[in-house]
């Protein structure tokens, strides 16, 4: 049987969780219009958002090796998990407690399990 922890270290999630970084990392050059959205509704500068690609396409990389590099696996997990931390922080400084908070909301706690229940495990050599 499953646990929880094996789920959160299943190769399969990092993989997926790899593929919707890529993808918010693709909607961010240039921004969307409602990714510009809510970058303008927390306030962000405008001068500062051209590092949100570069993040998220390191951090999709590294949830890709996480299974073969276990601890580029947990440094990205736990790089998220502060990333998403300063995202909420921003939507409560700005009072928008709207559905991008609650995804950010959402992504924080996600990536902070991931941290805490650390990557797969490298494949051994026989």
């Amino acid at each position: 049987m499953r646990t929880g922890t094996d789920v959160l270290r299943d190769p399969r999630l990092y993989r997926l969780a790899a593929a919707l970084q890529a993808t918010d990392a693709a909607i961010c050059v240039p921004p969307i219009p409602y990714v510009r959205r809510c970058l303008d509704d927390v306030h962000w500068p405008q001068e500062h958002r051209w590092f949100f690609p570069l993040v998220k396409a390191a951090s999709a990389v590294g949830l890709a090796a996480a299974p073969r590099f276990p601890r580029l696996g947990r440094v990205t997990t736990t790089m998220l998990t502060l990333y998403f931390s300063v995202a909420v922080g921003a939507h409560l400084r700005a009072r928008d407690l709207r559905f991008n908070f609650v995804g950010a909301s959402s992504l924080l706690t996600f990536y902070a399990a991931l941290a805490a229940s650390g990557p797969p495990r490298a494949p051994s050599n026989p």
